[in-house]
């Protein structure tokens, strides 16, 4: 398996290469050359191995489908040690919650559990992985990793908790200073292990994942200091993700010939970029709806063929924080599926024309058509009274208390629910995470795991610094000399 980037760069790399590496020297992302077909016989095998031995095993088979620079037996010891009930609480990994009341013959919806690891956040489920895949292939390589990455809440913390301890490994993790909630901040800033460095950027989510873009671009600075991502712009990320797509499909049904919707609560458009790959796979999905809070950059590229970012003052402060973002740097990669793999283009309008007048339209483009027709993308929006109404529904209902960007996408997919189809929505993370929503939606606190009990208190270590890439270099270049 080779894997290429979005802007057309001649080289073809393997995957351990760009595990490490994450962007590509042109600025695109990776891609594989094409993507594993699977038909109906490799369905039923994955649907066994899933029924009889459970999701490590489920992991190892689609992983292998990409990965073949690592010998096979330690890529399922690797699946092994990564997805266990200790590590995610449940020996599912990623249980199936149907929203049903007394009497109904079929739930209204479904909840695929992601929040049960370290962190709370689905960003764990890949995350735990790379951590690993980091380790090992450093170990082989006798190197050492610098990770720079970007977080709007659970990226970080997930990524951070993954890392630490971690042997040739580095973390420099920034974040939007005093927007992420309490318990995010105190999830990360109060990790005082020496390999773990967290910078809060006086701005919003998009200047730290511009920050990380410009250092990794900066091809020199990226050799010479072993610059890595942990964002989803690494497709080692991004393909974690792809494996509770058929996890979740396999427990939605009983047979191959059913298909099922997912709705994903989205801003940076890895989640369901992973339901893409899946779906390009031939798992039979029907739907994948985008769910956006009011930073609705994606709902909008849906319904008009328009991608146009948002500045800093416009990038709205929600209660869903962790979809507060108006650049979806992930997008490139459906982007240049949906143009049938022209790099030349995809550099054009993410490249210089991004960047020189802060959009792109399809709406003109007769393939634009295809996001929906082919690639099978709806989407919508969710806002604050959006959120508060739907938890307090979803828990008068249901007895389930969901988190504000789970409740994004409860609204969303109950707006796309077709008959016979069932419709999963992805969980996001733990009510504990944003307790002061759940306060004003249910009047009364979210269930605290006994381990983040008084977490707020601990003491905490970060550097506050402006949007400045020189400075963050610099910051760098000091603790890694």
């Amino acid at each position: 398996m080779r894997y290429l980037s979005t802007r057309g760069h001649a080289d073809r790399k393997q995957f351990c290469e760009i595990l490490l590496e994450g962007l590509a020297p042109d600025g695109g992302l990776y891609l594989p050359e094409s993507y594993p077909k699977l038909d109906a016989a490799a369905l039923t095998h994955l649907r066994q191995v899933w029924q009889s031995q459970g999701y490590a095993a489920l992991a190892f088979e689609v992983l292998s489908l990409y990965i073949d620079d690592i010998p096979r037996e330690d890529l399922q010891a690797l699946c092994r040690k990564t997805y266990t009930k200790e590590v995610f609480g449940t020996p599912e990994i990623v249980p199936l919650k149907p929203l049903q009341t007394a009497g109904q013959s079929q739930p209204d919806l479904y909840l695929e559990a992601l929040s049960n690891g370290p962190t709370l956040a689905f960003k764990d489920m890949a995350m735990q992985l790379l951590g690993n895949l980091f380790e090992y292939e450093l170990a082989r390589r006798g190197e050492e990793l610098n990770i720079l990455g970007a977080t709007s809440g659970d990226t970080g913390s997930a990524a951070e908790y993954a890392m630490r301890g971690k042997k040739g490994v580095r973390v420099f993790m920034t974040s939007p200073h005093g927007r992420m909630s309490p318990f995010q901040q105190a999830q990360m800033f109060s990790l005082l292990d020496e390999n773990i460095h967290n910078i809060a950027v006086e701005g919003v989510f998009d200047d730290c994942q511009d920050i990380v873009k410009a250092v990794s671009n900066d091809l020199d600075f990226k050799r010479r200091y072993k610059i890595g991502t942990v964002n989803s712009i690494n497709w080692a990320r991004l393909l974690a993700q792809v494996v509770y797509y058929f996890a979740g499909y396999f427990q939605a049904t009983t047979s191959n010939n059913q298909k099922v919707s997912f709705t994903v609560p989205s801003g940076n458009f890895g989640n369901v970029c992973a339901g893409h790959v899946a779906r390009m796979m031939g798992l039979p999905i029907d739907r994948l709806v985008v769910a956006t809070n009011e930073n609705d950059v994606l709902d909008e590229f849906f319904r008009t063929g328009i991608y146009r970012v948002r500045g800093t003052a416009d990038t709205h402060e929600t209660s869903s924080p962790s979809m507060d973002i108006s650049k979806a740097s992930n997008f490139e990669r459906f982007v240049f599926d949906l143009l049938e793999r022209d790099g030349a283009k995809v550099k054009a309008i993410f490249g210089e024309g991004l960047s020189r007048q802060g959009f792109f339209d399809l709406s003109g483009d007769a393939r634009f058509a295809k996001a929906a027709g082919f690639y099978g993308f709806e989407s919508g929006r969710s806002t604050h009274a959006d959120r508060l109404k739907t938890i307090q529904q979803v828990f008068a209902s249901y007895g389930v208390m969901i988190d504000t960007h789970t409740a994004d996408g409860v609204k969303v997919a109950k707006e796309h629910v077709k008959r016979a189809v069932p419709m999963v929505v992805l969980e996001t993370a733990l009510p504990i995470k944003f307790a002061s929503t759940i306060v004003e939606a249910l009047g009364r606190q979210p269930d605290r795991p006994a381990k983040f009990e008084g977490i707020e208190l601990l003491p905490k270590r970060v550097q506050v610094m402006p949007a400045d890439v020189d400075l963050i270099k610099t910051y760098i270049t000091q603790h890694c000399d």
